[in-house]
């Protein structure tokens, strides 16, 4: 897979993939914020969801609702180095959903592709290269 990652002014990077466009903004000046969610609360937003994919494939196949189902999302973060250190997914579920299906829920929950990186991380690496003619910068339009 391949993405197109570019600027399209101020301070918003945008993701740009098959169909897709992701974009992403930072906060302004004075605190008020972006015009799009930051890259890395984009990145956060990817465990729970990804989550949530699983728990609604479950929940699916079994004929279950998944009305009153929410997943919570916490991050904890490291007091010294700021990081995220841990993050909890609290799958909330109706007082009527089968008690039975508590544990299998949250075994679907950990199927999470995202969170499956998190223990094997890939290998990020970073350089650069000129662009040649052929290979100029592509101006994606939304």
């Amino acid at each position: 897979m391949e993405m197109i990652i570019n600027f399209p002014g101020g301070l918003k990077v945008d993701a740009h993939f098959g169909p897709y466009n992701i974009p992403t903004d930072q906060p302004g000046k004075n605190g008020e914020p972006g015009l799009a969610p930051t890259p890395f609360a984009t990145f956060l937003a990817s465990v729970g969801t990804c989550a949530g994919i699983y728990v609604l494939g479950f929940c699916r196949q079994r004929g279950l609702p998944v009305e009153g189902i929410q997943i919570i999302q916490r991050m904890h973060t490291h007091p010294f180095t700021g990081m995220v250190g841990k993050i909890d997914l609290e799958i909330q579920v109706p007082p009527e959903f089968p008690e039975k299906y508590h544990s299998a829920l949250v075994r679907a929950a950990e199927q999470c592709a995202v969170k499956k990186h998190f223990e094997n991380p890939p290998q990020v690496e970073v350089y650069t290269r000129e662009a040649k003619a052929e290979t100029a910068p592509i101006n994606v339009q939304e």
